[in-house]
């Protein structure tokens, strides 16, 4: 009997939602439905030219797989969750709206530094542009992983915005040999196109051989096959899952 039906790791962030028009993303030189990493300096320069929306942004628990975590509690799954995060105001914030949203989570052991955030541009036509600094979590690591309660759980989901720190990809691998050693399924998320084009390989020894299931969109299929041809691009999904799953758009 497994104690959670879903165990989650990945990126620790505090997301920031802001609505802007596609002329003032243009003006910001944001890539428009893109994640894209800044620095303090780059993240401190938007939100000075964004002040005026600040008054009506959101500051809430995130990240990719933290969101996809926090969906699953409400609507109903018993849920883990497993990131890091500093010990600053960002970072007690992010572990008790994770608690309240009813999510599990190891003992927090809150480090010095900075907190993770996001930056979420929206456009009038829903799009999400995203602007990471990733502060504590870069050093994501095994070290924040619960075994015991990965082993509990029925499944795991993993974001591969972590292969784009050596030590997240280190522990993507290996929850996901634990997991398969203990009976719990894996479910991988490509994240975003830009993870998936710059880093196929990396996205590859995540995967190991064979997983269970598969999130992507469609350009994200595109990249990871190589092809601009759909039917090419899950016919190469076929091949490294049992099931998938192709949105269209995010």
């Amino acid at each position: 009997m497994k104690n959670y039906q879903l165990y989650g790791m990945g990126a620790a962030l505090v997301d920031t939602e802001i609505q802007v028009s596609d002329a003032e993303l243009d003006q910001l030189q944001v890539e428009k439905g893109m994640m894209t990493l800044v620095d303090p300096e780059r993240r401190a320069y938007l939100l000075e030219k964004l002040d005026d929306h600040l008054v009506h942004s959101q500051r809430a628990s995130g990240g990719s797989a933290g969101n996809t975590i926090i969906a699953a509690s409400y609507f109903g799954a018993t849920t883990f969750f497993s990131g890091k995060v500093a010990d600053d105001d960002n970072g007690h914030f992010y572990m008790r709206d994770m608690k309240s949203a009813g999510v599990a989570t190891p003992d927090a052991a809150f480090e010095p530094g900075i907190t993770g955030k996001c930056l979420i541009l929206i456009t009038p036509d829903a799009e999400r542009s995203m602007n990471t600094f990733l502060g504590a979590s870069e050093s994501f690591s095994s070290r924040e992983l619960d075994l015991q309660a990965l082993a509990a759980s029925e499944y795991l989901y993993i974001e591969s915005y972590l292969v784009t720190s050596p030590s997240g990809k280190a522990a993507a691998i290996a929850a996901r040999e634990h997991a398969q050693a203990n009976g719990t399924r894996v479910a991988l998320s490509f994240s975003d196109p830009g993870i998936v084009e710059h880093f196929r390989d990396g996205i590859g020894e995540i995967m190991g051989g064979k997983l269970d299931l598969v999130f992507c969109n469609r350009e994200e299929a595109l990249h990871f096959a190589g092809t601009c041809d759909l039917n090419e691009a899950i016919e190469a999904l076929q091949k490294v899952c049992d099931e998938f799953v192709i949105t269209l758009g995010a």
